[in-house]
């Protein structure tokens, strides 16, 4: 196997954006209580990568015991975002994620596989000017292991061939989904039977390896 393609995951992975989008979710959570928002929290750090709208879905079904609405889910999206967007700008990049890209860019196909909407993506790797890297930068939906094995179909590069990097296990069974490499990033993934550093620093020595 030689790799020819590398798909990135965003949160967790390129930007440190995890602890904003937590924060977030919290916030949302807060007008039922301290113990919704904390289960709230709890159940969005389990499903990492997993669509915020299907999170949304969860928390009216467990804690305000009904079905949403698809108002309430178009509103609960609108404000997550305007949330996000307040503290994005501060938000720094992965240790090793700039460099991974400026040693690889122009030299094999790069793209972002994420579980959040592909255009709020593509604005925030714009903030930190890191959109330029990438062939394409592309969002939920579909769910995150239909997305990975269709951005490879689109390319035309063999599974066998591509990389992804992610830091949750939606990530991962993508990987196992699509049947792509895997390298593990975070404290989440330590300790799998597959590749993992604790941040993106010693991903381009293992990418020129595999080269």
């Amino acid at each position: 196997m030689s790799l020819r393609c590398i798909v990135f995951d965003c949160d967790g992975v390129l930007l440190d954006s995890v602890p904003v989008k937590t924060r977030a979710f919290g916030r949302l959570a807060e007008p039922w209580g301290e113990e919704a928002r904390e289960r709230f929290v709890a159940y969005h750090t389990a499903h990492g990568g997993v669509s915020r709208y299907q999170k949304f879905i969860w928390f009216f079904r467990e804690i305000v015991g009904r079905e949403i609405r698809p108002e309430e889910s178009e509103d609960w999206g609108r404000r997550f975002s305007e949330i996000v967007q307040e503290e994005m700008r501060r938000c720094p990049c992965i240790a090793g994620a700039e460099q991974v890209l400026r040693d690889w860019k122009g030299r094999l196909p790069l793209y972002v596989c994420s579980g959040a909407p592909g255009e709020e993506q593509r604005a925030m790797l714009a903030e930190h000017g890191l959109d330029g890297y990438f062939d394409g930068i592309f969002g939920a939906p579909p769910a995150k292991n239909e997305l990975l094995a269709a951005i490879l179909k689109d390319a035309g590069i063999a599974p066998a061939d591509a990389l992804m990097v992610g830091d949750a296990t939606t990530d991962r069974d993508a990987a196992a989904f699509a049947g792509t490499l895997f390298y593990g990033v975070g404290e989440l993934l330590k300790g799998g039977d597959h590749p993992w550093g604790a941040d993106l620093t010693g991903l381009s020595a293992f990418i020129a390896e595999r080269v």
